[in-house]
């Protein structure tokens, strides 16, 4: 059995401007991301056929148990048990919180405090039970939510609780993915494709600064960045564009690879000769006369052909990094992908259909200040890589060609891609 993806029942609550959203319409966006999370929680449970949800442990993933039940944990530990929550991102992370509703929640679900490979080993309450805390904790949320001031300080916490659910939302998505659960998400829309676009020197309000509604707290403090004139795709790279490399012997070339990369390359067997192309492909050749490309990819458990118009997807930062130096190009540094993707928009930028990967290494901006939840974003500077964009996977109101998304360069299991600039 497979499932689609279901419609809001508002479309206004899978807008952009959530993040600016008031009490009224937080409290409907909060419902509808609950529902979403159990929809999908529903969802594995159908296509385990009677297997349950529990899975071999996987060094990316998480067990689903515990990422459903960190989902109401971190609600509740932000939201109903903190005494500060009024005070938004100036709230002491320190302060003692309330007990939780359930008293094991904190061994279980406190991501900070329980490392991932225990995660696995842990004894998590029986679905139900899990269901049932969610849904006390929903009710807490909203019965604060609704004697709370329409103003971002006091609203920070139940938006940040609101996107954290998104996050782990989409990540239940490709851990289906990854997983070969049967489910139904469509492949990317066929679009125009356009020649590289050129961008213009410019300076750059780079960032975002408090007061603009919500923000996360590595978008912060907004800053001026001179940026040069560069060309850049106008879409991700293709299908059609990768299967080259792939035929060129890029897979087999270390000059193409930072000595890293090629270290991760040798560590990724796929059969006996090694990994050939991006994660999930069981087939990638040259396109044969009159066709587009042979590209055969696992996709949620099912053997499809790949348009070579596609975007390339499922592939770490160490093969986007080789494709470009085997094509004379580079990756995009963020700025130049946020230029772009404002002032180059009516000229066919593209984006939205895969995360993708930039050349810039995970940093807080000048004058960065952690927010109270705290392992966000600085324990993961210097180690990880930028990506912007969406993907077909991230709800509407979590799009913002504003938003920096990170991940560990050698992770391939998200909907992620890349485009290039010219050297």
């Amino acid at each position: 059995m497979a499932y689609e993806l279901p419609v809001p029942s508002f479309s206004r609550l899978d807008q952009a401007d959530l993040r600016k959203a008031g009490r009224d319409l937080l409290s409907l966006a909060l419902m509808d991301a609950r529902n979403h999370t159990l929809f999908l929680i529903g969802e594995y449970q159908k296509a385990m056929e009677g297997q349950g949800v529990d899975f071999p442990c996987l060094p990316e993933l998480n067990p689903p148990l515990w990422e459903l039940g960190h989902i109401g944990w971190f609600q509740e530990r932000w939201i109903g048990r903190n005494l500060q929550r009024h005070q938004g991102p100036r709230a002491d992370p320190n302060a003692t919180p309330l007990a939780s509703v359930q008293p094991q929640a904190d061994f279980w679900w406190d991501s900070s405090r329980m490392p991932h490979d225990r995660r696995w080993a842990l004894s998590l309450p029986p679905l139900g039970d899990i269901k049932a805390y969610l849904l006390t904790t929903l009710e807490s949320t909203l019965e604060l939510l609704a004697k709370t001031p329409d103003e971002d300080d006091a609203l920070y916490f139940y938006r940040l609780a609101l996107f954290h659910e998104d996050m782990h939302g989409e990540a239940f998505i490709y851990m289906a993915q990854t997983l070969g659960l049967r489910l139904k998400l469509p492949l990317p829309a066929p679009g125009l494709v356009r020649e590289p676009l050129w961008v213009p020197a410019t300076r750059w309000r780079l960032g975002l600064d408090a007061g603009a509604g919500y923000t996360f707290d590595n978008e912060r403090p907004a800053h001026e960045v001179a940026v040069p004139e560069f060309e850049i795709d106008a879409q991700p790279v293709s299908w059609t564009q990768y299967v080259e490399f792939v035929a060129d012997g890029g897979y087999d070339r270390p000059e193409l690879w930072l000595p890293a990369g090629w270290e991760w390359l040798q560590q990724q067997a796929q059969g006996d000769e090694g990994r050939r192309a991006p994660r999930h492909v069981e087939q990638i050749g040259l396109a044969r006369a009159g066709g587009q490309g042979g590209v055969l990819q696992r996709w949620f458990g099912h053997t499809v052909r790949v348009a070579g118009w596609s975007p390339v997807m499922h592939l770490s930062w160490w093969e986007a990094d080789a494709w470009c130096r085997w094509a004379g190009r580079r990756l995009p540094t963020e700025v130049e992908w946020e230029v772009a993707a404002h002032q180059a928009a009516n000229r066919g930028f593209r984006w939205g259909d895969v995360w993708e990967w930039t050349g810039t290494t995970f940093h807080g901006y000048p004058g960065f200040q952690a927010d109270p939840y705290r392992d966000y974003s600085e324990p993961w500077f210097g180690t990880h890589k930028v990506l912007r964009g969406a993907s077909l996977a991230t709800r509407r109101r979590m799009k913002s060609p504003k938003y920096r998304n990170f991940y560990l360069p050698g992770r391939d299991d998200i909907f992620c891609g890349f485009r290039s600039c010219a050297l």
